[in-house]
C-alpha cells in the first residue's frame, strides 16, 4: 500500500525524523491559509499523487508570496499531471502540500527496501540526490552505496556510520546522519514498511539533515497490525478494477495484452502468462482466484477480466487441488451467461473433480474451447484471438 508524501512525512515526524513544516490543502483557499500559518518567506507547493517525477511534470513549484501559493494551488488542483510513472494518461491532482522552503546546501539520496536476493532490509544511499535512482544505477552505479542489515541483530550505529562516511560526511554531520538513519530504520521495521525513499535527503546550511521528500510503501499482509496506516489509504489513486478485485479477495493486476487469464495460484498464473507469450500472444492480466475460491468469487473474477475492453479472448487454467474443478466450471458457466460472453473462451481443467467439471462445461451449451494441457490451452487461446481479429 502506498501513501502520499504529506502522509509519509507526518508518519516519519512521529518517529522523530526531521521533515519540513507543511500542511495539505484541497482548495486554493486552504493552501493560502497553510502558507499564512507557515509564515514564509518561501514556500513549496507540491501536487500529491502516487507517482514520482512530479517536479519534471510541473507538479512542484516554488512560491515567494502567499498569493503565489494560492495561484499555484489553483493551477495544480484538478490538473492532470503526467510523469514517467503515471503513463501518458496521467493522474488528476486532488490535493497539494504546502511546506516551508529549505536552505539546501547538499542533496543526497537515501532509501530502505527489502532486498529479495539477501532477504534483508537494505539501505541504499548516493551522493546523487534529486535524481531517479534508476538513472544513477544505469549511469554511475559506483555512486550507490548498499548496506544490508542482518535481522538477527538489527541496525546498529556502525551500519549508519558506514553510510555516512561513504557519502563523504564529516564531523558533526556524521553524528546527525547516524541519528537520522537509526530513526528511519526504526520506522521501517515497526511499521512493516516495504520501501522508504527519501529523495532528496538534504543537508541544510546549518548542517542538519531533513527529508525534503518522502515515499513510503507498506506490506499489505501486515496492515492488520497497523490500522492507523491502513486508514491513510487513498483509493482514488488505485486502479478501480484492482479495488473491485480486492473486495472478493482476488489478486488482480491489469496488463497491456488482449488475452484475459483466470488461474488458481500465483505460480501457475505466472506460468500461464509466460506460455501465452511463448505462443505469440499477450496476457491482459494477472488474476489468481486462490486455492479455495467459491462460485461467487469465480463469477466476479470472470466479470473483472471481461470489463477490460482490450480483452479479445479468455483463458481459464485451473489445477484442482484445494479448488474443485466443478466449482470453477459452475462459476465459468454462470458468469458467461450473465455477461453474455462474446469472446473466445478456452478452458483447461485438471485435478479434483475434473471429469465433473468438464461435463458441466460440455452440457452448458456455451461455445467453450476445451484444452488438454497448458500448452494446448495457450495455443488455442492465441489462435482463437487471431481468428476473431
Amino acid at each position: 500500500m502506498n501513501i502520499h508524501e504529506y502522509q509519509a512525512k507526518e508518519v516519519l515526524r512521529g518517529f522523530g525524523v526531521a521533515v519540513p513544516k507543511g500542511g495539505v490543502a484541497y482548495t486554493p483557499g486552504e493552501a493560502l491559509k497553510v502558507a499564512e500559518k507557515l509564515g514564509g518567506p518561501v514556500w513549496v507547493v507540491k501536487a500529491q499523487i502516487h507517482a514520482g517525477g512530479r517536479g519534471k511534470g510541473g507538479g512542484v513549484k516554488l512560491a515567494k508570496s502567499v498569493d503565489e501559493v494560492r495561484q499555484l494551488a489553483s493551477d495544480m488542483i484538478g490538473m492532470t499531471l503526467v510523469t514517467h510513472q503515471t503513463g501518458p494518461e496521467g493522474k488528476e491532482v486532488g490535493r497539494v502540500y504546502v511546506e516551508d522552503g529549505c536552505d539546501i546546501a547538499r542533496e543526497l539520496y537515501l532509501g530502505l527496501l527489502i532486498d529479495r536476493a539477501t532477504s534483508r532490509v537494505t539501505i541504499m544511499a548516493s551522493t546523487e540526490g534529486g535524481m531517479e535512482i534508476e538513472e544513477v544505477a544505469a549511469q554511475s552505479p559506483e555512486k550507490i552505496l548498499k548496506v544490508s542489515i542482518d535481522p538477527a541483530c538489527g541496525m546498529n550505529a556502525f551500519h549508519a556510520r558506514k553510510i555516512a562516511f561513504g557519502l563523504g560526511l564529516e564531523g558533526d554531520q556524521v553524528k546527525s546522519a547516524v541519528k537520522f538513519l537509526m530513526l528511519l530504520y526504526k520506522a521501517f521495521e515497526e511499521l512493516d514498511a516495504s520501501i522508504i525513499e527519501i529523495n532528496p535527503l538534504v543537508v541544510t546550511g546549518a548542517g542538519e539533515f531533513v527529508a525534503l521528500d518522502a515515499k513510503m510503501n507498506f506490506d499489505d499482509n501486515a496492515l492488520f497490525r497497523h490500522k492507523e496506516i491502513e486508514a491513510l489509504r487513498d483509493e482514488s489513486e488505485e486502479d478501480p478494477t484492482e479495488l473491485e478485485a480486492a473486495k472478493f479477495d482476488l489478486n488482480y493486476v491489469k496488463l497491456d495484452g488482449n488475452i484475459g487469464c483466470m488461474v488458481n495460484g500465483a505460480g501457475l498464473a505466472m506460468a500461464t502468462m509466460d506460455i501465452i507469450k511463448l505462443y505469440g500472444g499477450e496476457p491482459a492480466n494477472f488474476l489468481d482466484v486462490g486455492g479455495g475460491a467459491s462460485r461467487e468469487r469465480v463469477t466476479a473474477a470472470f466479470k473483472l477480466i471481461l470489463s477490460d475492453p482490450n480483452v479479445e479472448g479468455l483463458l481459464v487454467n485451473i489445477f484442482g487441488g484445494i479448488m474443485r474443478c466443478d466449482v470453477i466450471a459452475e462459476g465459468v458457466v454462470a458468469a458467461a451467461r450473465e455477461v453474455s460472453l462474446n469472446v473466445p473462451l478456452v478452458v483447461r481443467l485438471a485435478g479434483t473433480n475434473v471429469e465433473l467439471g468438464k461435463t458441466i462445461l460440455e452440457q452448458s451449451g456455451l461455445p467453450i474451447i476445451a484444452a488438454d494441457d497448458l500448452g494446448d490451452a495457450a495455443d488455442k487461446a492465441v489462435k482463437a484471438v487471431r481468428e476473431v481479429a
